[in-house]
């Protein structure tokens, strides 16, 4: 699994950090940090549910 996210398009709504905080933090203006681009079997799940969260699509998991 691989993690992305567009910096360009996050709207900063925070979900993914708040759902996935060992993948994902935010910066100072709020927009999406990726912490982990390759996270462990155990942070995927909630990798994927950050993702699916996204309000603005600026997460994008790969398989």
């Amino acid at each position: 699994m691989r993690v992305s996210a567009d910096r360009d398009v996050c709207v900063g709504a925070g979900s993914c950090a708040l759902t996935a905080p060992g993948v994902f933090d935010q910066d100072d203006d709020g927009l999406v940090d990726v912490l982990t681009p390759e996270p462990e079997p155990s942070q995927r799940p909630a990798g994927r549910q950050a993702g699916g969260l996204c309000p603005s699509g600026a997460v994008r998991i790969e398989d």
